[in-house]
């Protein structure tokens, strides 16, 4: 990844931060037939995370093979017309704001039922926790529980690596960056709030 140094992020806190908010990952691994990418949402416990599959996938037959996990959080276009600088020399173009955050590691593949209940029990506890009724796994019968459980396989990637690149305005002037923010909040488009929010945050944890 690209990583110019205004963009790098290393704060482990602001890291962890994005792939709790956005756990749905893209995972990248090289096979017999080139690249292969599949999504799917993780739990991240310690330095390691942790998914599941269906046992059809390729990657239940991939255990130790090296892996590079996408998390994306909040994107979207600005605009130069946000800038207070263009409108004084017209020396902007648009770009692209953005937060990613890359893990690399190794994927081991679990063929445990216990420990993969365990996994759908507390990835079903943390998204169902907005709901109400919240819907919990003994929910279901549990002869459809076990035979789902044996549809499945689990996945772990302990972190070898870990990279962020939050490209929030940084390289513009504190008043560039304040119309940035403004004008995502007045767009209010698909993420624009979120972006916003990031940058806002951004703001108020720099040195």
């Amino acid at each position: 990844m690209y990583l110019p140094g205004s963009f790098r992020e290393t704060r482990s806190e602001a890291l962890h931060g994005l792939i709790h908010a956005y756990p749905f990952a893209t995972l990248v691994v090289h096979t017999v037939d080139g690249l292969s990418a599949n999504h799917l949402p993780f739990e991240r416990v310690g330095e390691v995370l942790r998914g599941h599959v269906a046992r059809g996938n390729e990657l239940a037959r991939m255990d130790g093979a090296e892996v590079l996990l996408i998390f994306r959080g909040p994107d979207g276009y600005v605009s130069p017309n946000w800038y207070p600088s263009k409108h004084e020399t017209g020396r902007e173009v648009p770009t692209w704001n953005y937060a990613v955050v890359h893990v690399h590691g190794r994927l081991k593949v679990i063929d445990d039922a216990a420990w993969l209940r365990r996994l759908l029990e507390t990835l079903t506890d943390r998204h169902e926790a907005a709901q109400a009724p919240a819907w919990k796994v003994s929910d279901a019968p549990e002869d459809h529980i076990e035979k789902s459980l044996r549809a499945i396989v689990g996945l772990e990637v302990a972190v070898e690596r870990i990279e962020g690149k939050f490209k929030l305005s940084q390289n513009h002037p504190a008043r560039n960056r304040a119309g940035v923010i403004d004008g995502l909040r007045a767009r209010d488009g698909d993420g624009d709030t979120e972006l916003a929010a990031l940058m806002a945050q951004q703001e108020d944890s720099a040195p």
